[in-house]
């Protein structure tokens, strides 16, 4: 009979689970931001002299540093602190939209410490020249990092629309079809680092990453299931559930603004009538609210001019947020989240857009958990974007297996047993 259950991997061995421990310790040390030798030893289950073994091969390689003695207030001699450092492996994170694109490194502790953002207008170019645009950016940030001791082991690609296996399948905004998104930048960055290892390529949806962005640098606390939307150019969605993201069986789940609000209403790229995207994308709050422009620029001038009280602006909020509520309640009568997280472009735009959402969920949603005061609905913080996700997804794969990204090891310290 066959089995929905996954297979079962090969038994571990020594090796194995030291490298699993290895992770466990970096991680813990990552959480904490400052722990002794002592302290993660509790934490995790192992004993002082298995930690302090594995602690000194991660300072070894490079991944933790010491800094300095710390006092517990307990007897017994101080211990040495631990933190990630500062220096070595990094992710990448490079962010593709319609209008900018953004490249960041960030380091073990998640720290953004390098980002160069271009606006540009990537309507209507051809892939491979955006790819390749972005590339570029991406290259000048590499050399900034080298400059700051960081290693980057690996970059990833926020993308719109559809993305899967390495292509973006469909990204109406951009005109993108059938893409390989990974294979040409990344032959686009190896022409331009030629003097350096080609650097493994990833990619994944814009609004995933923005959402686990939230998730690990946000100011969500102890939500850990939230429905996240970002208004851009086009609405994009994306849902954790547990602190895990939720992909769907194919990896093309919280496609929300293409969720139909009204199936009378306008096309879409996509199309379909009616989208959300249709009444709550870029596009379509700047030319009901009587902007005749795009980008960042002209989001900044309906923010002023909603403001300032102007009438046709927070006309144009409101309904996008009336439209927004509208659908956001079927989704979360379906989903049960605990909170809707609203990024991007509607985060500047709270104070008139959240009325209107909080009003559509208080009458929709089936729970009765919603309501004005409910504290569900919310703004995302400045920390979670894109490209900054795309780079922690990179970070969370040397935490995963630390051992996969030590450079070579040229000599041991002998082990310490203090803690």
């Amino acid at each position: 009979m066959k089995s929905n259950l996954a297979p079962l991997g090969p038994k571990a061995d020594k090796a194995t689970v030291r490298r699993s421990n290895l992770s466990l310790v970096l991680r813990t040390v990552r959480d904490e931001d400052e722990a002794t030798r002592a302290g993660v030893a509790a934490r995790v289950g192992l004993t002082r002299a298995a930690v302090s073994s594995l602690v000194e091969q991660l300072l070894d390689s490079g991944f933790l540093t010491e800094s300095g003695k710390t006092f517990s207030g307990q007897a017994g001699r101080p211990g040495t602190a631990l933190k990630v450092a500062r220096t070595g492996p990094a992710g990448l994170g490079v962010e593709i939209n319609v209008d900018y694109v953004s490249v960041c490194a960030v380091d073990l502790a998640g720290t953004d410490r390098v980002r160069l953002t271009e606006r540009l207008d990537n309507r209507g170019v051809p892939p491979a020249d955006v790819l390749a645009r972005a590339a570029g950016i991406a290259a000048r940030a590499l050399v900034r990092a080298h400059a700051e001791g960081l290693r980057p082991v690996g970059a990833a690609l926020a993308l719109p629309g559809l993305v899967s296996g390495g292509a973006v399948r469909q990204a109406p905004n951009l005109g993108w079809n059938q893409v390989p998104a990974e294979g040409l930048f990344a032959d686009a960055l190896a022409a331009l680092s030629a003097d350096q290892a080609p650097l493994p390529v990833s990619s994944e949806n814009e609004a995933n990453l923005a959402a686990l962005a939230e998730l690990w640098f946000g100011g969500l606390g102890t939500v850990r299931s939230f429905l996240y939307l970002t208004g851009e150019t086009g609405v994009g969605g994306a849902l954790v559930v547990d602190g895990e993201l939720v992909r769907g069986a194919h990896g093309f789940a919280g496609e929300i603004g293409h969720v139909v609000a009204d199936a009378r209403g306008p096309r879409c790229r996509c199309g379909s009538r009616g989208c959300l995207e249709q009444y709550a994308g870029q596009a379509a709050l700047l030319r009901a609210a009587g902007i005749d422009a795009a980008g960042g620029a002209a989001m900044a001038e309906l923010e002023r001019r909603a403001g300032a009280g102007e009438a046709r602006a927070v006309a144009a909020v409101t309904e996008a947020g009336r439209m927004l509520g509208r659908v956001l309640s079927g989704a979360v009568n379906l989903l049960d989240p605990d909170a809707v997280v609203l990024g991007g472009a509607y985060r500047g735009l709270m104070p008139w857009l959240a009325p209107a959402v909080d009003e559509q969920l208080t009458a929709g949603a089936v729970s009765g958990l919603w309501s004005r005061d409910s504290g569900r609905l919310r703004s995302s913080s400045v920390a979670g974007d894109a490209a900054r996700g795309a780079a922690a997804l990179v970070v969370r794969d040397v935490l995963a297996d630390p051992v996969a990204y030590a450079p070579p090891v040229t000599g041991r310290r002998p082990a310490r047993a203090d803690a």
